[in-house]
């Protein structure tokens, strides 16, 4: 048996960023099935957490397992999950994209804060100014739009 210990921190954005997940309890009743759900597949989650339009969550991952098989796995299922329990008015989606980052040992228990405080974060930042904050932070190059 491998000895393996890698961990990613995973963000991702409802579809087109819209706030879906508009109320803490619907929030709470999303992130309580992602992590319930990704045991059953073998996935670790550390933690996980998020606001209105978008999740993070802190995997550690398996030896057999890739970055876009767990995103297809945990964003393909909740999502069909969230329309099948009509949580939403709209049918639900999730953004394509995503940000997978490596996080080291000695991060672990900040990066796991840091997602704790999703909701209390949000009060001072948006959505779209943490985007650009884990963009610069991380160096991931932007592509223009070739409209």
């Amino acid at each position: 048996m491998p000895f393996i210990k890698v961990y990613i921190h995973f963000v991702w954005s409802t579809k087109n960023r819209f706030p879906y997940l508009h109320n803490p309890e619907i929030r709470q009743q999303v992130w309580n099935h992602i992590k319930e759900n990704s045991e059953k597949k073998d996935i670790f989650i550390d933690f996980v957490n998020g606001f209105n339009d978008h999740c993070h969550c802190l995997v550690s991952l398996g030896s057999d397992q890739t970055i876009s098989k767990i995103m297809q796995l945990i964003k393909g299922e909740s999502a069909f999950w969230i329309n099948k329990q009509k949580l939403t008015n709209q049918y639900f989606e999730w953004q394509d994209e995503y940000f997978a980052v490596g996080v080291s040992e000695s991060q672990i228990e900040t990066v796991r804060n840091y997602i704790k405080n999703q909701e209390v974060h949000h009060t001072k930042k948006t959505w779209n100014d943490e985007y650009e904050e884990l963009i610069l932070r991380h160096g991931f190059v932007k592509i223009k739009d070739k409209s």
